[in-house]
């Protein structure tokens, strides 16, 4: 079984070892990446990676990537073997990174790979997400699936209600899965976006399909009964506890919108 886990970046930084690893360039940066490849060759959509974020990256591995098992992950965000590594050093962290012989058992038995839930735990997805960003790409988005993708309605109106999903954007799974579940992903967002004037966003609401997407992988997934397997994600960058506490208590205090 081959495979790539393809570690989104737009900064020159170390990457995991390890052949299943790829690194992949986004952005607009003139200089190429030493043992990187980027997202703006063959069928692609790199131009919209300050809207679409690391999904540019995975519309490119959907769209031009031959191999048996595809993921995602980022530059600040990989999946550990197993362990939470929570107040693990950096050279620590890189030493337990997921790899290979740990990969393959996993795909013995399941299809797809996510990250351990993220709980919210006093608000639902659907209230986080007013709280931190604009609302009307929200509306729009339950708007688009109630349209256009009905039989999915009732399990996001489901997941959304939750205080705790699959975040982050990150997924390794079987290629057919992957693909499958990369099409209906770009064409509800391609209808949101259809939808949705964000001339006037900020830079970080012009992100806007990134923050969406984080709600509809559980949709999917669950909407279509994959069988997955949890893995803790390790930040691989030193973390401001307090400020990122501060942040979230700002948001719902209405005290903080961007970050």
């Amino acid at each position: 079984m081959s495979y790539e886990i393809y570690v989104v970046s737009h900064k020159k930084t170390r990457m995991p070892d390890g052949d299943i690893y790829l690194p992949v360039q986004v952005g607009p940066a003139e200089e190429n990446f030493q043992g990187f490849v980027r997202d703006n060759t063959g069928d692609n959509i790199a131009s919209k990676n300050p809207n679409y974020c690391e999904l540019t990256v995975q519309y490119w591995a959907w769209k031009n990537r031959n191999v048996d098992v595809k993921g995602i992950v980022h530059y600040r965000r990989l999946f550990s073997n197993g362990k939470k590594m929570l107040f693990a050093s950096p050279e620590k962290k890189f030493q337990n990174v997921l790899d290979e012989k740990k990969l393959g058992e996993i795909m013995k038995n399941h299809d797809v790979i996510l990250p351990k839930k993220r709980n919210y735990f006093i608000e639902t997805l659907w209230s986080h997400y007013i709280h931190s960003h604009k609302t009307e790409g929200l509306v729009a988005l339950r708007d688009v699936i109630a349209e256009k993708y009905p039989d999915y309605l009732e399990k996001f109106d489901e997941v959304t209600s939750r205080t705790k999903a699959h975040m982050f954007n990150m997924i390794i799974a079987k290629s057919p899965i992957f693909d499958e579940y990369s099409k209906w992903l770009f064409e509800v967002l391609g209808e949101v976006e259809k939808r949705v004037d964000i001339s006037d966003y900020s830079s970080y609401e012009a992100r806007i399909y990134g923050f969406l997407s984080e709600l509809l992988m559980d949709v999917w997934i669950e909407k279509n009964n994959i069988n997955y397997y949890e893995l803790p994600v390790m930040f691989m960058e030193k973390q401001d506890i307090i400020k990122k506490l501060g942040i979230f208590i700002g948001r719902k205090l209405g005290l903080v919108t961007e970050v």
